[in-house]
């Protein structure tokens, strides 16, 4: 059916302002910190066959591939066999999913007997299991990092609210009060979805509401195509390196090769290390969606939708068996690192091709770190992801003590921490200055915390990176500074790894240093404004 202009303009701001309320109420029903302050979750509108229509503005990395994650729950259940009160879930790393921790829950849209989409959420569970509470940086494979849903289909009403899947869960997490309350916000969010769409179906009727959503798809298309085919063909190369895989001290290189042909990408990550035996394998639907959101950053305007029409035009690929695209049960909890380190490689490949468009390498690392402890009530656990200093680019300086682009996670408040957690507590929280690279443009700042430790046999886990290899800068700019974490027991200094479990006493101060972006261009170019101020603010003064 031919659809009114005016209609598909509103029937489509109405699904993308439907997929934002999803993102906010699945934020404001969560029970965990990492979810209700951090914002470590996603949510999305979905057709019926599972490309993504509209999403909210949260984690860019969980939503990328998110068809890739819907469709081993479709061919193993046939969308059309659904029926209402059905959901699948996936958190399979080697079916479609991406590290175990985040769940996706997909639910049907139904108006009257007609299925018409799917409403999506994925949040990041503080505890799922497995070998330690958090994160188990001594798993040797993806079986001890948690409980894994392979793509299934269930019932709310059979097999949760007190059912069998529900208390199968409880049954295997240590802290099952956060981590019900997040299923449950991941349940309200899809049927705020849901309802949103069937809303529409009852002022415009499904056709229009169904056509609309494909007509979305498209528009991305051809706004993604034309972007992409005013950037110069050729083919481009980029590398980058994670520090080590946390046992040995070898860098693991990451080799991008980018090849822009008229209004299509290809990005191949031929030349990439092998898979390791530690957890920073990153599964192939995340180096989808580091590859893609490099690719849409650079090369397209921020107002063209982020669905599935937006990756039509872009080919990922990695070899099987490397760290990229790894072969199971190799452990992959701690994927984002090199998942940051594919798309470093890209923006060094896309900076050959669009200097003028890039930023240089930000600390662009997920600092995972995890305190836990148990006593007579039960565990408590605190997990927060930290970003560092940004890359700066061509046209401005990176920005402060931020999380990553591929994570976009804010810092839990520290008012949050002391409601939530008794065994230690935040003494500092500071700008690292020094830690961004000198440039036309300067590289962002890191940022560091230290926590007092408040009780014996606190267990603290962490993987990062940066710490030996520091970002690049570009086009003359300085390299940024590099990360650090330490232990302050007595008079003594506890130097600690990247990646790395250690057990805490009291009285211990953990010191924790995340690295600054790297700058952008020679410092002999840096005006004397932006001088100025960096010596007023100290921002260049040495860390």
């Amino acid at each position: 059916m031919a659809l009114d202009q005016v209609d598909q303009a509103i029937i489509s701001q109405a699904l993308v302002a439907a997929a934002k309320e999803m993102g906010i109420k699945l934020v404001r029903s969560a029970y965990s910190p990492i979810v209700r302050e951090a914002n470590d979750c996603s949510a999305a509108l979905l057709d019926i066959r599972g490309n993504v229509v509209s999403q909210a503005e949260l984690i860019p990395m969980q939503l990328g591939p998110i068809g890739t994650t819907f469709r081993p729950c479709a061919e193993l259940e046939p969308p059309d066999t659904l029926e209402p009160g059905d959901f699948y879930i996936n958190n399979d790393p080697y079916h479609g999913g991406q590290h175990v921790p985040d769940v996706f829950i997909f639910s049907p849209i139904f108006f009257g007997d007609r299925l018409v989409g799917f409403s999506a959420t994925v949040a990041h569970h503080l505890d799922l299991g497995g070998g330690a509470p958090g994160l188990n940086m001594a798993a040797g494979d993806v079986h001890q990092e948690g409980l894994i849903f392979p793509p299934s289909r269930y019932n709310v009403n059979r097999d949760w609210n007190g059912g069998p899947l529900e208390r199968l869960v409880r049954a295997n997490v240590r802290v099952p009060e956060k981590t019900i309350g997040d299923c449950n916000a991941q349940f309200a969010a899809n049927a705020v979805g849901a309802r949103r769409v069937v809303e529409l179906c009852e002022k415009f009727g499904a056709d229009k509401v169904t056509e609309a959503m494909s007509a979305l798809l498209d528009y991305s298309e051809q706004r993604m195509r034309a972007a992409i085919a005013e950037a110069p063909d050729g083919v481009f190369h980029g590398e980058d390196q994670l520090d080590s895989d946390g046992v040995n001290d070898e860098p693991l290189v990451v080799r991008a090769r980018v090849e822009i042909a008229g209004d299509a990408v290809t990005v191949d990550y031929e030349g990439t290390c092998d898979q390791v035996r530690t957890n920073v394998n990153c599964p192939f639907a995340s180096t989808i969606a580091a590859g893609l959101s490099c690719v849409k950053s650079v090369l397209t305007s921020p107002d063209i939708p982020f669905n599935e029409g937006s990756k039509r035009p872009i080919d990922i690929v990695a070899p099987y068996g490397s760290l990229l695209n790894p072969r199971p049960p190799a452990p992959v909890r701690a994927r984002m690192l090199s998942a940051y380190r594919a798309y470093n490689a890209v923006m060094k490949a896309l900076a050959r091709a669009v200097p003028e468009k890039v930023m240089a390498a930000g600390f662009d690392t997920t600092h995972s770190t995890c305190l836990s402890h148990l006593d007579e009530q039960g565990y408590s656990i605190y997990l927060e992801i930290f970003g560092g200093g940004y890359g700066a680019s061509a046209i401005d300086d990176g920005c402060d003590a931020v999380d990553s682009p591929l994570s976009n996670c804010s810092n839990i408040p520290i008012e949050a921490i002391d409601m939530e957690h008794d065994f230690f507590r935040v003494v500092e929280y500071a700008l690292v200055r020094g830690s961004g690279g000198g440039g036309e443009h300067r590289g962002g700042l890191g940022m560091r915390r230290v926590y007092e430790v408040l009780a014996d046999g606190v267990e603290y886990q962490s993987y990062s990176d940066r710490f030996t290899i520091p970002p690049e800068g570009l086009f003359g700019g300085e390299d940024g500074g590099a990360a650090f974490t330490c232990v302050l027991r007595g008079n003594e200094k506890i130097l600690l790894d990247s990646k790395t479990s250690f057990r805490l006493a009291k009285g211990d101060r953990l010191v924790m240093s995340t690295g600054g972006g790297a700058g952008y261009g020679e410092a002999s170019r840096r005006s004397f404004r932006r001088l100025a101020s960096d010596r007023e603010s100290g921002a260049m003064a040495a860390a």
